[in-house]
This record gives C-alpha cells, structure tokens and sequence, in this order.
C-alpha cells in the first residue's frame, strides 16, 4: 500500500508484543529474526527468558545489546557495564535498575576496562568529528559525534547518562561539579540529592544555565534561594519561582520583577490555609495574582478577589468556578479588554454572557477562539466566531452549530475546517451518508493511481 514503509525480512513486527514475547517459544523466534529491528524491539521487552536474554546479550548488532542494556535487570546490566562497546556502556548509564555501585563506576572508570569501539569509530576512520549538518541521507549517527581513538562523545554521553540517572551515588556525581561540559554540569544541578557545598559551587557557576536548573532544584536552602532571587539573569529567577520551597516574600518579589507566566507555582499550591490569608490580603498585587491561579480557594476568598481592583489579579481568578454571571460582567465592566478573554474561558460563564462578549467593543479576537471552544456556547455565539480564522475551525466542530452550517463547512477552503465539521456530532446523517462512498471513491482511486514517472 502507499506510504506503507516495507516490514524488514523476518517475522513480521505487529506479531511482537510483550505478553507474546515472555512466551519461551516465541521470544526464541523473534531471537533468532534475521532483522535486527526485531530483535532490537524483542530486546526492551520485560520478563524475557534467561536463555534469550544470553542470546540477545552477545548479538553482533550493538544497537540490539544496547537497547537491553537500557531495559534489562540489575544483573544482566552489571554483567553488560564491561562490554567493550560505549555505546552499550551509554545505554548501562541510563537504567535506573543498574546497581548504584556499577554506575558509579562506569562515571569514574575504576574496575572497568576502557571500551574498545563506539558507533563512530565501527563506521570512520579516526580521528573523526561528524558534521551536525551532515548531508548524507543514510548517516544516523548523533549530531557532534566524534571519536579520535578514546570514544569521547559516547563517553560523555554515558556520563551525561549516569549524572541524570537518579540511582548514580552522590558521591560519584560530585566530582563533576567543576567540569568544563556544560551538559554534564546542567545534569548535575537537576540532581535533587546535592549536598550544600555543591550547590554553593554550582550557584556561582558564570553560566546561567547551569544556575537556572540550580534553581529549580529543592535541594538548595533558604540562603542559596535568596541569592538567587537577585540573579541578573531572567531565566534564573523564572526558575527559581518554581521551586517548592521558595520563600512566599522571595516569591512574590520575583512575581512583581519577572514575567512568570500564568501558572499556579508549587509553592502557591502548597500555601498552607493562613498562608493562602496572607496572601490574599498582601498589598502586593503580585502576591494577590499568584493566589488567584488556585481553583480551591474558600468562597469568601475568591469573591474578595473578584472585587480586587488590579486587573492582574482579575485575569488569574476569572477562570476560577462557581463564579456568577454577575461577577463575571463585573470584572468587564471594570477592566474591559483586559479581561474579557479570560472571562470567556471560565466554566461557569452563562450563553448570554459568552454571546455578549463576541459583541464586546473593541473586539478581542482571543474572545472568540474561547467562545468557540466553551461547552456553553450557543449558535448565535458561534456563528459570531466563525469569521476569525483562529476560532473557525473551533466552531466548525462544536455540536450546538446549526445542521445546515455544518454542512456548508465542508466546503471550506481550510482543511482544518473541513475536518472539524466532519467530525461534528450536529452534522445530518444524510450527508455522513452521501460522503462516505465519496471517502471511499477517493481511497481507492489514491491506491490504484499509477506511479509518477521518475524524472529523467
């Protein structure tokens, strides 16, 4: 069939699952396949037989030993961390079942052979550095690969590997804490098991993205937070809003100084009930903003809310339910633009509400892409959206569009349109009838048109 790519010679690979492959009989066949992409997909299965395991284990083809390395038990992951081939060494990194002790030595060398081979050096004469535009079409190798005899790229990728991989010891990861590599470092301040000194280091590390993944991390404490929260990066201090233990005064200082975004952040969540008082009643509006993101605020807090005269603040509890329908028309009129968009997105709002909205003045075109999408939208608020590209083929599949506008959108010269209103529910059965046989004529003329000719 077109645009079927041909199944490799062998068995064919819909007939591998892993309830069939824990099956003895059947994990030996698809062992013995002659198309490595079938023992390769045989090879991440769980629970296979130890027979097949061995057999899978000394397969010539590496990308069938490293794709078990990556997914194997503990035992058969140590047994494979002294394999001469990096690239199956890579794929030890990554198991979070290797044994801590086998990983640890795998990043710091000791008790290991150094690996013979890698992807780069079984395919290129070395020294060799791929070319991350590379314009041959066959070549699968990583972008910046390079090997000069010690497979270093592959070798910092395992690295890499065991510094994310949250079963590497502590004190086997520390030691990259003044590393030149920039990926290595960025895996290591993710790293939630970080002891204090480290995370001192790492804080003033000149590069901000290692700082910014620091961040983030919980494992930082209250002084290493407050320092970051003066960091002239911005990204740094997005971060850090994210984190879990940021200090609500830290947080609600980086609400005021950089764009967060509309979010509900870790700590908000977390407020405890006196804390979620605090904030509502700060004189920050940044702090009132941040609140506001939660949707299990206590009635009277949310109503407070309501009232508040920051449209910042609006916009974050405007979505928030059990909002009235007079509470909502409040918000717009007081703000108008400002929050119309986020009034026609909460759950609650009424048909009336969302069809005086698509009437707002001036018009807002993300009001519409809101309406055409909200559960409570009538045809005459739909109707309304259909002009504006973003919303029309929102509105196209939403069932409460007249039949008979349904019917005319599959016509549309946007395909996105057309495929809307042919999935809408509202569309008449006569013509989901009548386009069927058309659905069908179309196929089989695709399947039996003859080939293009190739060009000369």
């Amino acid at each position: 069939m077109a645009g079927r790519r041909p199944e490799p010679r062998g068995v064919p690979v819909r007939f591998l699952a892993p309830a069939r492959a824990r099956r003895p009989a059947w994990a030996r066949l698809f062992a013995a396949d002659p198309a490595y992409e079938h023992r390769e997909k045989l090879a991440a299965c769980p629970d296979l037989p130890a027979d097949v395991v061995e057999i899978l284990a000394t397969d010539q083809d590496v990308r069938v030993v490293a794709e078990l390395a990556l997914w194997t038990t503990p035992h058969v992951a140590a047994g494979l961390a002294g394999h001469p081939h990096a690239e199956v060494r890579r794929a030890v990194a990554a198991n979070e079942s290797t044994p801590p002790a086998v990983l640890a030595a795998l990043i710091t060398g000791k008790g290991l052979r150094p690996a013979q081979r890698c992807l780069v050096c079984d395919r290129e004469e070395t020294p060799f550095a791929h070319d991350p535009q590379c314009p041959r079409l066959d070549c699968d190798l990583r972008p910046g690969a390079s090997c000069d005899g010690s497979h270093e790229s592959t070798l910092h990728d395992m690295q890499r590997a065991a510094l994310q991989n949250p079963a590497t010891p502590t004190e086997a990861v520390i030691r990259f804490a003044d590393h030149p590599s920039l990926l290595l470092q960025w895996a290591l301040a993710a790293r939630p098991d970080l002891p204090p000194d480290v995370c001192r280091r790492l804080a003033v590390e000149p590069r901000p993205g290692v700082r910014a993944d620091l961040a983030e991390n919980p494992a930082i404490d209250d002084a290493l937070l407050r320092m970051l929260a003066g960091d002239p990066d911005h990204e740094v201090r997005r971060r850090l809003a994210h984190n879990p233990h940021v200090p609500l005064d830290v947080l609600t200082h980086l609400a005021h100084a950089t764009r967060i975004g509309a979010t509900l952040l870790p700590r908000i969540a977390a407020a405890t009930p006196a804390e979620v008082e605090e904030l509502a009643h700060s004189p920050n509006p940044a702090a009132r903003m941040l609140l506001a993101q939660r949707r299990d605020l206590p009635a009277e807090i949310r109503d407070a809310l309501v009232t508040d005269p920051d449209a910042k603040v609006l916009k974050s509890i405007a979505p928030h339910p059990g909002l009235s329908d007079a509470q909502l028309r409040g918000m717009v009129d007081r703000h108008g633009i400002r929050v119309v968009a986020k009034a026609a997105t909460n759950p609650d709002a009424t048909p009336a509400l969302l069809e005086d909205l698509t009437r707002h003045e001036p018009p807002v075109q993300k009001v519409f892409r809101e309406i055409a999408r909200h559960r409570q939208a009538t045809a005459t608020a739909l109707l309304a959206c259909l002009p504006v590209q973003q919303a029309r083929p929102l509105a196209a599949g939403h069932p409460a569009l007249p039949p008979t506008v349904v019917a005319e959108l599959l016509t549309d010269p946007d395909w996105q349109v057309v495929e809307a209103a042919a999935a809408n529910p509202s569309l008449p059965r006569s013509v989901m009838s009548a386009l069927v046989p058309q659905l069908r004529f179309a196929e089989a003329a695709t399947r039996l048109a003859p080939p293009e000719p190739s060009p000369a």
